[in-house]
């Protein structure tokens, strides 16, 4: 049964989210901590960090966290991982079918217009979502947190240098 509820679950996250893992963040959350309690708040807010340090997209990471979690073994990994990845596998083989034929026509065009604000709101929702006591706990906190920004933003610092240096930093101050 809860190989059947991870499947539907993660796959109603991989099929209604636009705009990447980060996009995926809150949705994620209130499905596996708030709906289902698969994991704790803390938890979670772990599994985020692990997941941004780990290769491979952080929307997947995080379903395969989640499953392994949820079910106590690999196969609810597997089958966590295998749904958030379906839809947008469908959907993918189905759009370039069609959209390489009318890529400039002006209605895909405008819809596309339209995608690209609405997917920056989602990623600085799911910045919001991780602004939470449990991660600017203190001034040490905030201060990680605004290097780090300046660090990628004003001097164009790669994020896993940012990465590296805030886990050091972390090591010394805490």
């Amino acid at each position: 049964m809860i190989y059947l509820k991870l499947f539907l679950t993660f796959f109603k996250i991989g099929l209604f989210n636009f705009g990447g893992g980060y996009a995926m963040i809150s949705f994620i959350q209130n499905e596996v901590v708030f709906k289902n309690a698969w994991l704790t708040a803390g938890e979670f807010t772990d599994i985020v960090a692990v997941s941004q340090v780990t290769p491979g997209p952080i929307g997947i990471n995080l379903a395969t966290y989640t499953g392994y979690t949820a079910a106590g073994d690999a196969w609810g990994s597997a089958v966590a991982t295998f749904a958030v990845c379906l839809p947008s596998f469908l959907l993918m083989l189905l759009a370039s079918r069609y959209f390489l034929k009318h890529r400039h026509a002006r209605p895909v065009e405008a819809v596309f217009a339209g995608l690209r604000p609405a997917v920056v709101g989602l990623i600085a929702a799911a910045a919001l979502v991780l602004c939470n006591a449990e991660n600017f706990a203190d001034w040490k906190s905030l201060v990680l947190c605004a290097g780090a920004f300046m660090a990628v933003w004003k001097f164009k610092t790669g994020p896993i240098t940012a990465i590296l240096c805030a886990g050091i930093l972390g090591l010394v101050l805490y």
